[in-house]
């Protein structure tokens, strides 16, 4: 039973896109400077970065906001 959710921006993203995304336009130090967590600074990758954001949804908010930001200005 697929659902339609023309609300939600993210529907249809994966996570490891949106960190893939993230890394490419903005780099580790800067996301780690924007959202103080250790899998940003401390020897990121993106396979420390999705176990944590998957089990921290407060983080995984946050990255997602970021994404939403990072697109609004791409599309300016």
């Amino acid at each position: 039973m697929s659902q339609e959710q023309p609300n939600n921006p993210l529907h249809g993203i994966k996570l490891a896109d949106i960190i893939e995304y993230l890394v490419e336009q903005l780099g580790w130090d800067e996301m780690g400077s924007r959202i103080s967590i250790r899998c940003f600074t401390h020897d990121p990758s993106v396979k420390s970065s999705l176990k944590f954001l998957r089990r921290t949804p407060w983080a995984r908010i946050k990255v997602e906001q970021l994404y939403l930001d990072e697109l609004d200005k791409q599309s300016k």
